[in-house]
């Protein structure tokens, strides 16, 4: 069936509402849920709702804290998550030390025990709209195999860059693994295999059975180099956050165990050189202009797929599985169907 961005919306808020969030907790965690399907990353939208009002219910998630922060430096603020939303601690973090960058050229935030976070490009974009340069990074529990081995032992580790520009900003988007396991569950639940190479078995052998995968590891993704990314990437979070380290990482994919990774955000003051916004959109659209290997297929760079996406679902509409959106309203304790929706 197909839903339109305001019915998503209106239906992931209120049933945020309904178990307890206050209506602008649920508007901005609803809204990073729904923008991930509008993306096309069904992985990371409607489908983890469920489970996050599971996790509500079962007192794992509070919905009415936006954290604790304190600054441990002049340009460092630390959270303590409090298992509150990840978007609405991150968020409110970022607001806090957003206005100080202009002063300190650089900033970092280092938040402990959140909820998962959804998609990263929701933040760095949100520090791109403020015209500030935003890094993010996250850790999770144990669900990548090291280059070589065929056991879990790294987070899905995603790395996400977001510059400014003239025009839209560039935003670099990607989990150290070669999917997500939100990816992974997310065709467990559709009832579709996975390809091969992207995981292995609780006995190590590669599988392409997405329920045999849940229960084993996720593949690096390039290799060595995505190897050694992600295990910097777990170290770095760790020792900036305080945070647990993957084999000890829990409450980012269950309904009963208290979240306990770390998520950094680094904010930084762009150059003032006269002209660079312009520049940068230049060299963008230059490398879009360059020549392609295949004919009629432009070049893309990293962001332009979301975000043709994104502006289709918002004038058309996203396509979403009946049965998980008969299942979203069945969650309302109202029981009203907030959209009908049509069936492609």
């Amino acid at each position: 069936m197909r839903v339109s961005e305001a019915a998503a919306l209106a239906l992931a808020t209120r049933l945020l509402e309904e178990h307890g969030a206050p209506r602008d907790h649920a508007a901005l965690q609803a809204r990073v849920l729904v923008t991930a399907e509008m993306k096309g990353h069904a992985s990371h939208g409607l489908y983890r709702l469920p489970r996050l009002v599971e996790r509500i219910a079962r007192g794992v998630v509070d919905p009415q804290t936006k954290g604790t922060q304190r600054w441990r430096a002049d340009a460092v603020l630390e959270v303590e998550g409090s298992a509150g939303f990840g978007p609405v601690v991150a968020m409110a973090a970022i607001e806090r030390l957003a206005p100080h960058i202009p002063d300190l050229g650089i900033g970092l935030i280092a938040v402990r025990n959140a909820n998962h976070l959804g998609m990263l490009a929701h933040y760095v974009e949100a520090i791109a709209a403020m015209g500030l340069v935003g890094i993010a990074l996250s850790s999770s529990e144990a669900l990548v195999h090291p280059f070589g081995g065929t056991q879990a032992m790294l987070g899905t580790n995603p790395i996400v860059i977001g510059v400014p520009t003239a025009e839209d900003p560039f935003v670099l988007d990607l989990a150290t693994s070669i999917v997500p396991m939100g990816r992974i569950h997310h065709h467990a639940a559709t009832g579709r295999l996975i390809p091969e190479g992207w995981a292995r078995d609780a006995a190590g052998k590669p599988t392409t059975d997405p329920r045999r995968a849940k229960a084993g590891a996720i593949a690096p993704f390039g290799g060595a180099k995505g190897y050694g990314l992600g295990i910097a990437i777990e170290l770095l979070v760790a020792a900036l956050a305080g945070s647990a380290l993957a084999p000890e990482v829990h409450g980012t994919l269950d309904s009963q165990s208290p979240c306990n990774k770390g998520d950094v955000f680094i904010l930084i003051e762009p150059s003032l050189a006269p002209g660079l916004p312009a520049q940068l959109s230049a060299y963008l659209d230059a490398v879009r202009a360059s020549p392609s290997e295949v004919a009629g297929e432009p070049i893309r760079v990293p962001g332009d797929r979301a975000r043709q996406r994104r502006a289709a679902a918002s004038r058309n509409g996203f396509e979403i599985d009946q049965r998980l959106w008969d299942d979203l309203n069945a969650l309302s304790p109202s029981r009203v169907l907030a959209f009908e929706g049509q069936r492609s």
